[in-house]
């Protein structure tokens, strides 16, 4: 989880406890990120206030920037989201994953540019 400065100072002491109550900005229901998110609060007995619901993540980070409130993101990208949106980490919650597929009809990848992108993702994302 991400916040403004102010916001993440206040919640990192006591995360993930912290996230009962807190202001939070979180992907539409229709994804598997957001899924996995309501279930783990669940799960933990935590009830943050949703203050908005966003299709576009980047514009769900813009309004985190501006203080409105926590948000996820994958920890991958950790460093450019902090850098980025002028943010800080609040938590880390291992137990949910983004997941990406590249999905082919060949078994093997023969296109150079499919190729690349699955060797970036194994080296940069995954390695």
């Amino acid at each position: 989880f991400f916040a403004a400065p102010e916001l993440a100072a206040a919640h990192r002491p006591k995360f993930p406890a912290s996230l009962d109550q807190a202001p939070l900005l979180v992907p539409t229901e229709r994804t598997a990120v957001r899924r996995e998110l309501d279930q783990w609060l669940y799960q933990h007995e935590l009830r943050p206030r949703i203050l908005g619901e966003f299709e576009d993540t980047a514009l769900m980070k813009v309004f985190g920037q501006d203080g409105m409130g926590l948000f996820p993101a994958p920890s991958v990208i950790e460093e450019e989201v902090c850098r980025q949106y002028t943010v800080e980490v609040v938590g880390r919650i291992s137990a949910i994953r983004e997941r990406f597929y590249a999905i082919t009809v060949e078994r093997r990848l023969k296109h150079p540019a499919v190729v690349a992108v699955c060797e970036s993702a194994r080296k940069n994302l995954f390695g």
